[in-house]
């Protein structure tokens, strides 16, 4: 089985910064794409950020300049540094992995979900 076990969440001042980890784990062979979404009360799931195995990124509108999303393919992490928060970033953030398994089946995998709170 895969895991996806995200850290880092919390709650924090507008203008404040918080780094955000998703650790993959189980039979993972290579993971291909990682990536980070979000999604408010009331509000549909969306993208954050992207990062291929090769490092090529990808941010949405809203979080371009303040986001920075790497990883390290060797430990099968992926990490969202965010910085310069708004309130409007408040959200549930989950991880997510398109992913080789051990056994050759290509699958998509989600986090359990993490808590960002930016008070004003």
């Amino acid at each position: 089985q895969v895991q996806l076990v995200e850290s880092g969440g919390g709650l924090v001042q507008a203008g404040g910064s918080l780094r955000l980890s998703c650790a993959g784990s189980g039979t993972i062979f290579s993971i291909n794409i990682m990536g980070w979404y979000r999604q408010a009360p009331g509000k549909q799931r969306e993208l954050v950020a992207s990062i291929t195995s090769g490092g090529s990124t990808n941010y949405a509108d809203s979080v371009k300049g303040r986001f920075t999303i790497s990883r390290d393919n060797a430990k099968n992490t992926v990490y969202l540094q965010m910085n310069s928060l708004k309130p409007e970033d408040t959200a549930v953030y989950y991880c997510n992995a398109d992913l080789r398994t051990w056994y050759g089946t290509y699958e998509t995998y989600w986090g359990q979900g993490t808590q960002v709170t930016v008070s004003s």
